[in-house]
């Protein structure tokens, strides 16, 4: 059985047993140079720095716009009804004419029966109108029968056939009033919001779905009145989407009017289906509107550290100082996009920032030109 351990703190200078002082002494050296071997050094971080300097950009007017789809449709009801079936929810895929609701249809089923008797009977009618017609015709030239008798046996054969063409007109019509009771995709898209619940009641006019298309997208930007001649006057415009990338637009349109309430005149930019990537409608997005160059101070993106409302770089020192870099808080200005971020202040022209904040931030880091 083992002695207790003493939980006091051993003096170093009390008298120590020889085999004991020996057996530490030995393990004080082993520890040494163990730190000491080249294969347990840890080699300090090596860090790539940019150096700052002011540099022409282009600058002109950022704002918030939207990504909408440019095929995005309300599908309304075209008859009167109960609903009796809605197959989708918010969110399901659709296929272009996959029937999405379908509207009580008994009364206009009813009518369709109707139409189809009264083309039936409209073709009886003219059939038996033409063959008086031709039994006039027999007799009058037999000379039984006047030109007047003939000409109101033709009169009947004429009001007969129209009456054929009104009552198929009639058929068709009632065909067409029970197909509104189907309500169809338009395309290929997902349902983004359902407006009705089985068992409402429809009218014409009545919102039932709302579908898009998920492809091609568009960035919708609400350009401000006293500011449309700087949005006019751009040479290039840029949107930066959710994953950071800046991407141009295929075309542009810009409203004929301003929105009486807002001010604002709206922008709309397509984008082409390959630069969206996972972004889809209602994310929110930069719109930049480039109207020339200025000489502005700007570091690459990738520089700036973030911590919430606080925005930070790591700027190398002085050859020979301990420490290889120090944070130092910068005032941010304009987003320029591929060009950069534009400093404030915070660094001057010849500093150099690390391009890596994190490995910068490490114990030892040593800044390194690209």
């Amino acid at each position: 059985m083992h002695a207790p351990v003493s939980a006091y703190p051993i003096s170093l200078s009390a008298p120590m047993a020889p085999p004991r002082r020996a057996l530490l002494l030995g393990l004080a050296w082993v520890a040494a140079a163990s730190l000491a071997s080249p294969a347990h050094a840890t080699e300090a971080p090596r860090v790539e720095v940019h150096t700052v300097a002011r540099q022409r950009v282009g600058v002109g007017l950022t704002l918030d716009g939207v990504l909408e789809a440019v095929q995005q449709s309300t599908l309304s009801a075209q008859a009167s009804g109960r609903i009796a079936q809605l197959s989708v929810k918010a969110g399901d895929r659709v296929r272009a004419g996959q029937v999405l609701a379908v509207i009580d249809d008994r009364e206009t089923g009813a009518g369709v029966q109707r139409a189809q008797a009264a083309v039936v009977q409209a073709e009886a009618e003219a059939r038996n109108a033409q063959a008086h017609l031709q039994r006039t015709r027999e007799l009058r030239a037999q000379g039984f029968v006047s030109q007047a008798a003939l000409d109101t046996a033709q009169a009947q054969a004429d009001a007969a056939q129209a009456a054929v063409a009104q009552a198929r007109a009639a058929q068709a019509q009632a065909a067409l009033a029970q197909g509104f009771t189907r309500v169809t995709a338009p395309y290929d898209g997902f349902v983004l919001a359902t407006h009705a619940e089985v068992g409402d009641l429809a009218a014409p006019g009545r919102p039932l779905l709302t579908v898009y298309a998920p492809q091609p997208l568009r960035a919708t930007v609400q350009v401000p009145a006293s500011r449309a001649a700087v949005a006019a006057a751009a040479t290039r415009v840029e949107v930066r989407l959710p994953d950071g990338r800046w991407v141009q637009p295929t075309g542009q349109t810009r409203l004929p009017a301003a929105d009486p309430v807002a001010q604002t005149i709206e922008w709309r930019l397509p984008l082409a289906p390959g630069d969206v990537g996972a972004a889809v409608p209602g994310h929110t997005v930069k719109v930049r509107f480039v109207g020339g160059q200025e000489e502005r101070l700007v570091i690459p993106a990738r520089a700036i550290l973030r911590r919430g409302e606080l925005s930070a770089v790591y700027v190398a020192t002085a050859s020979g100082a301990p420490s290889g870099f120090v944070l130092r808080a910068v005032r941010l200005g304009a987003d320029l996009g591929p060009d950069g971020v534009e400093v404030l202040s915070g660094v001057q022209p010849g500093d150099r920032v690390a391009l890596d904040p994190v490995r910068a931030g490490l114990a030892g880091a040593q800044p390194v030109a690209r």
